[in-house]
């Protein structure tokens, strides 16, 4: 800048000097040629330094632009990662959810179907003998020689009367069960097992004696 300052001033004194010696045809014949290669001395400089000055305009503006544009796409580009994780863990937060519901609902319609016939073959008996009940039930569940669920068990073919007479599924559909019978049940799933591995019982017969049953 104090270049082209310094420039335009010698331009302008030149230019003056050139009025001031219009009268004289001969001073102003000899200095013209020097006027004019002053001219186009300070015509290029202005030049140079303009574009130099627009290059700078130019490529500074360009650069800071460029900068911007990465640091905003790199800012997009980490909020939807972001997006991304939140929505996959959203995702797996709900199916284990839902796995949870399910499996609370299995675990539910367990213990009242366990409750329906803890009910139904010992809901006279003490508290110790519907445990009992609900173990006998357990070990042919973990036995590996009766099925392997509950359901699958309690109606297997010729095993429980309730079951065949159709007893249990009045009790089980009206949840005619006791809450005794229910906390039995809830008890029997937990794992309480008064009875050992014994996978029989009835009445009259032989092995440890709970209220009127014996198990075996």
């Amino acid at each position: 800048m104090i270049k082209n300052k310094r420039l335009n001033s010698m331009f302008m004194f030149f230019s003056a000097c050139s009025l001031m010696a219009a009268g004289f045809t001969s001073q102003a014949a000899s200095l013209q040629p020097e006027t004019q290669e002053v001219t186009s001395i300070v015509s290029s400089a202005e030049v140079a330094a303009t574009d130099e000055q627009m290059n700078a305009l130019q490529t500074a503006p360009v650069e800071f632009v460029a900068t911007a544009v990465e640091t905003v796409e790199a800012s997009q580009q980490k909020a939807a990662e972001e997006a991304a994780r939140r929505e996959q863990e959203a995702k797996e937060q709900a199916a284990r959810e839902q796995a949870e519901r399910e499996a609370q609902a299995l675990r539910e319609q367990q213990q009242a179907l366990l409750a329906s016939i803890i009910f139904c073959e010992a809901g006279n008996q003490p508290y110790e003998g519907q445990v009992a009940v609900g173990a006998v039930v357990m070990n042919r569940v973990n036995s590996g020689v009766y099925p392997n669920s509950i359901e699958e068990v309690i109606y297997q073919n010729g095993q429980f009367g309730p079951a065949s007479t159709g007893w249990l599924d009045k009790v089980r559909n009206s949840g005619g069960y006791t809450a005794t019978a229910m906390q039995a049940a809830a008890d029997a799933l937990a794992g309480a097992n008064p009875v050992g591995g014994c996978l029989y019982f009835d009445k009259g017969g032989y092995g440890m004696k709970i209220g009127d049953h014996y198990f075996h």
